[in-house]
């Protein structure tokens, strides 16, 4: 199950997207998002996670969670089109 991460601070990166969603369960693949130009965060990112039971644990265990002074917003990503 893919996850959208948003209001992330912006410091964060992939590693640390993947030791905060470790926590609940199996991390396949975390992504922080970077513009193609600066390379900076965007400030959101992708998780996506092996077991569609842990990754709604960790949907509701982090939505508003606070991270770095940022409450986080955490959904199920939609696909893209």
């Amino acid at each position: 199950m893919n996850i959208y991460v948003g209001n992330l601070p912006y410091q964060t990166t992939d590693n640390d997207l993947r030791d905060l969603f470790s926590q609940v369960g199996g991390v396949i693949s975390a992504r922080v998002i970077t513009d193609r130009e600066t390379g900076k965060s965007r400030g959101f990112g992708f998780v996506e996670m092996g077991n569609a039971e842990e990754a709604r644990e960790a949907i509701q265990r982090f939505h508003g969670y606070a991270l770095g002074g940022r409450n986080l917003t955490v959904n199920e990503a939609k696909p893209r089109r």
